[in-house]
């Protein structure tokens, strides 16, 4: 395994009985990032984060992990640490007190300073006496976060740790899992928030029906040959508007005065295109106010490699070798025996 990588992964496969739950996975991840996990319900992403746990075992593939591979039994990876669909804790216990039963549960003895210091992390100190029954979700997730903090992990693994969170324990908690990438801890997480993933993450992977739609860096997403809609509010939204409407490679959005106030235009163009019109109506004397992308680029390519294809759509487009994988959408997951199936019909052929 290359030494700057925590997870290598090759033909990763999982079924459920005939459901097919992760079909040939491949994932690098290095060391020191913050890698984030997306795809619509049931792609997989909570099964690949139990694999990496060592929660549940690979059919087939290969999985290193910290530069140790993974065998074919259950077994707890060495520096691993993290949680999948939520914390478990023990509602009648304080938050002090479920960090102790974990960390006596592996063999930690009471470490009282390290449990402090979790806490205080996460920003639970002031409640680290009361009883979690009462905590609210967020609550819940920090102190989740408190408890994979307590094995000073080396990758951490979290399903969802955002969710449930305010604005001011998002960003506690944002604050926390950069510091530890900065310290060399490397963080995979799954969100199903794009604005949590782009404040967050350097890489991501899009998962579909169980196979790599994409995996690399987010800039590769706002690249400019995708065509995005964006939002431009102007001194003089009337003049804009004729610019706009002439300009090569650029189309108006429909009734976007309705839609998005007098004042607002909304744009589809490729990012050469859009360059090229900020620059007329700054030449033009028309002032620019503000410009940000309807629905930003990671939420963009989300939709466009997982959502299935319009009627009638033609033969799918050719990928660049970089596992964009568009034409597996939302196609139901392959049975155990249709794979099998196809396998055979290959090996005749």
């Amino acid at each position: 395994m290359d030494s700057h990588l925590a997870i290598r992964a090759r033909g990763i496969t999982k079924c459920f009985g005939e459901v097919v739950a992760l079909d040939g996975i491949d994932l690098d991840v290095a060391r020191g990032r913050i890698h984030g996990l997306v795809g619509p319900n049931g792609a997989g992403k909570t099964t690949l984060l139990g694999l990496l746990l060592g929660l549940a075992v690979a059919d087939s593939g290969r999985l290193e992990i910290l530069g140790t591979p993974t065998g074919r039994t259950f077994e707890d990876p060495g520096g691993v640490s993290g949680f999948v669909d939520a914390p478990g804790l023990y509602p009648s216990l304080t938050a002090r007190q479920n960090l102790a039963a974990l960390a006596a549960l592996r063999g930690d003895g009471p470490r009282t300073a390290g449990i402090d210091d979790a806490l205080e992390q996460v920003g639970l100190t002031d409640v680290a006496d009361d009883r979690t029954r009462g905590f609210s979700l967020g609550m819940r997730q920090r102190l989740g976060l408190a408890a994979a903090l307590l094995a000073r992990p080396r990758l951490l693994v979290l399903d969802e740790p955002a969710n449930g969170l305010d604005p001011a324990g998002k960003k506690h908690v944002h604050g926390v899992l950069t510091r530890l990438a900065g310290e060399g801890t490397t963080v995979v997480l799954s969100s199903h928030r794009m604005d949590d993933l782009e404040a967050l993450c350097s890489e991501v992977t899009i998962l579909a029906t169980g196979r790599v739609a994409f995996s690399g860096p987010l800039g590769e997403l706002a690249a400019g040959d995708r065509e995005l809609a964006y939002r431009l509010v102007t001194s003089d939204p009337a003049r804009a508007r004729r610019l706009a409407a002439a300009a090569p490679g650029v189309r108006l959005a429909e009734d976007t005065a309705g839609r998005q106030g007098g004042d607002a235009l909304v744009v589809h163009a490729l990012v050469p295109a859009l360059d090229a019109l900020v620059a007329g109506l700054v030449h033009a004397g028309i002032a620019l106010r503000e410009l940000a992308p309807v629905v930003s680029p990671l939420e963009a390519a989300f939709l466009a490699l997982t959502e299935p294809p319009a009627a009638g759509a033609g033969e799918p487009r050719e990928t660049d070798g970089r596992q964009r994988r568009s034409d597996v959408r939302r196609q139901p997951a392959p049975t155990r025996r249709q794979r099998t199936d196809v396998r055979q019909q290959e090996a005749a052929q």
